[in-house]
């Protein structure tokens, strides 16, 4: 399920002890919706450009780099690009390129995937539609997003800085998508700071039309 996933959104919440968070985390595996997505464009027989939009330690970034992929990774802190960039795990040669930037605020290039595995949630309601319209007009036809959007029963939810969906406003952002996977999760547990939690989220892999 979820777990490491949640509590990267947890540490994003305030826990600033970021070299300690990435090096726990580090040997966590993919996202099952990047391996997803993976999978869909490997039974195609492509590989091509991603961005991984809150990248992290660097987890999704290290499988797009050894699947052959040419990789943005852009987070808005340091130490992720840091931890990232001294992985023992990333490949000696590889297309990786890095930029310091908060999501709302990044340029993105044409690319065949956006990668954004649980950040998409803390760009500020606000910014949120500036940033999709900029996320989907990245993607060229045929390529895809993956990623997570927290939905509107979260415990999260009254937060003016995060952004939540009902389930019907998360579909909707999706058209001109053929929606491969769409799946959602609630669950309770406790963050890294031990509060407890609600968790609601959706998983979402779709490829853009064309």
């Amino acid at each position: 399920m979820a777990g490491g996933d949640q509590d990267h959104a947890g540490k994003c919440r305030g826990d600033k002890g970021w070299a300690g968070y990435y090096a726990k985390t580090s040997e966590r595996p993919p996202r099952e919706t990047l391996l997803s997505a993976l999978g869909r464009f490997e039974a195609e027989g492509k590989t091509g450009v991603a961005v991984d939009l809150g990248c992290g330690g660097g987890r999704d970034t290290v499988e797009l780099l050894r699947r052959g992929w040419h990789v943005l990774a852009i987070d808005a802190e340091a130490a992720a690009i840091d931890f990232l960039r001294s992985r023992a795990d990333l490949p000696a040669t590889c297309a990786l390129e890095t930029r310091i930037a908060r999501m709302e605020a990044a340029a993105l290039p044409p690319c065949d995937l956006v990668n954004s595995s649980f950040a998409l949630p803390l760009c500020p309601p606000e910014r949120f539609p500036a940033l999709w319209a900029r996320i989907v007009a990245a993607l060229r036809p045929g390529g895809r997003f993956a990623g997570q959007l927290y939905g509107d029963r979260d415990s999260w939810a009254g937060d003016p800085t995060l952004t939540h969906h009902a389930r019907a406003e998360a579909e909707a952002l999706f058209a001109g998508f053929a929606i491969e996977s769409f799946r959602e999760e609630e669950s309770d547990s406790t963050t890294p700071r031990g509060t407890a939690k609600h968790w609601h989220i959706f998983h979402a892999v779709a490829r853009k039309a064309g």
